[in-house]
């Protein structure tokens, strides 16, 4: 038998391991807004709380071409993103509140890297990686849509 302190230790370690395991879920419910890049249409997932924001695409096994996600922050800062826990290869577009991309930026999945924003911004979108080279979209390419219109 353990002794009582490392009982305790042992407990509190398994608990934490099933409350990870829990939580090691996609969020795949999250509300949808479309965006527009060019003539390309991209059906994104919105993550404007902190919590929706902390999984992103973690857990992901895979990503639709034509989908990505979308990071809302309450007002624009330069923002860094990591791909830990994320499982598909990621390009992130650092977005400023009129839809121009300022950088992109390519992720490697389960690494812990920063990948931030060349200038502060309030819109992070994470496709495919390779989707914007793929489109011909680059640093200063114009998104439209509900998030940036009017701003």
């Amino acid at each position: 038998m353990l002794p009582s302190p490392l009982r305790s230790l042992v407990a509190a370690a398994t608990l934490l391991v099933a409350v990870t395991a829990a939580t090691a879920q996609p969020q795949l419910d999250l509300p949808r807004e479309p965006i527009t890049a060019g003539m390309y249409r991209i059906d994104a997932q919105v993550a404007s709380t902190p919590q929706q924001r902390q999984v992103g695409l973690m857990f992901r096994e895979n990503l639709p071409q034509q989908e990505g996600m979308l990071f809302v922050f309450e007002q624009p800062a330069v923002q860094c993103f990591w791909m830990k826990n994320t499982l598909v290869p990621l390009t992130a577009a650092f977005v400023t509140d009129d839809g121009r991309i300022v950088n992109l930026a390519d992720m490697q999945p389960q690494t812990t890297d920063s990948h931030c924003s060349e200038a502060p911004v309030r819109y992070v979108l994470e496709m495919n990686q390779g989707w914007f080279a793929k489109k011909g979209l680059r640093k200063g390419a114009k998104l439209a849509g509900a998030p940036f219109a009017g701003r």
